[in-house]
């Protein structure tokens, strides 16, 4: 994906999600992680404590480098919580370059819910806020 066209979807990206929340601000990577993370946990509460959002924000990218290989979902504990095993070393180096990757990733997610739900942001997001 060329820098233009990266920038152009991940700013898709943050308006959708923007605009399922009825929020102002556009949100950023971690805004988004957590997110990510909250729908992947399948439950929502009004307040996680510090804990759980790193926690969250860990689930997420946890999911997406799954896509690659990096880490497989092993199955959830006894609170309803996934856990994943890492399968193999991430080799990208530089903050910059695991950004990216991280911003491909989430580009892919929500292609990925969009085309599961058949709608732009898919089933059940418009619930988080």
């Amino acid at each position: 994906m060329e820098d233009w066209e990266l920038e152009f979807e991940w700013l898709k990206v943050r308006h959708l999600v923007k605009d399922a929340l009825k929020r102002d601000v556009l949100p950023d990577m971690n805004a988004i992680l957590f997110m990510i993370g909250i729908q992947e946990l399948g439950r929502w509460k009004t307040n996680f404590t510090k804990e759980e959002k790193q926690d969250l924000m860990h689930i997420a990218v946890c999911n997406l480098m799954s896509y690659d290989g990096y880490y497989e979902f092993k199955g959830r504990d006894a609170d309803g919580w996934p856990h994943y095993d890492a399968v193999k070393p991430f080799t990208q180096k530089g903050v910059q370059t695991q950004e990216v990757y991280i911003k491909e990733k989430v580009i892919q997610y929500f292609r990925e819910w969009q085309a599961a739900h058949g709608e732009p942001t898919g089933k059940g997001i418009e619930s988080l806020n």
